[in-house]
């Protein structure tokens, strides 16, 4: 018989997953936290369905920006008054007092958008420094840099 599985929410597994985000290029490692968030990785993964994992990002403060746009990429939003737009270049943001954010909007503009985004948005956990407090979970550890060599910058 081939017919296709569909998932429902109450058979999901979760999964934890710890990545360590040092020297790790920002980009590569969103995509890659985005399809472990959404289940992509999974064989029954269902488009409708929150299948995917909880990931907790460690180190975000140390990840890296390829090229200029470290400089050149700057992260608008608007205040709500007339005139209101502000931007921070992500120099601006790692050095800032919330370097996790850089990763948060990465990865969240690699999720489609909607209820179910803002629903796979909470598993995500991103912290500046080496500790996190998720032990309790035992987190699985991902080598995101042994899965490609462009992973990584030193």
């Amino acid at each position: 018989m081939k017919t296709t599985l569909s998932l429902k929410p109450a058979e999901v597994q979760k999964d934890w997953v710890l990545i360590d985000a040092e020297g790790l290029v920002l980009g590569r490692l969103a995509a890659i936290i985005a399809t472990r968030l959404r289940g992509k990785h999974k064989p029954q993964y269902t488009p409708h369905v929150d299948c995917g994992d909880n990931v907790v990002v460690v180190n975000a403060a140390k990840v890296k920006i390829t090229g200029k746009k470290l400089d050149q990429s700057i992260f608008y939003w608007h205040t709500g008054y007339a005139g209101g737009i502000k931007g921070l270049s992500q120099r601006r943001i790692l050095e800032g007092a919330h370097p996790e954010r850089l990763i948060e909007k990465a990865v969240e503009r690699m999720i489609t958008r909607g209820p179910l985004q803002r629903k796979q948005m909470t598993h995500l956990y991103v912290y500046g420094g080496e500790k996190h407090p998720h032990e309790a979970q035992q987190p699985k550890p991902l080598d995101v840099a042994a899965l490609n060599p462009k992973n990584k910058r030193v």
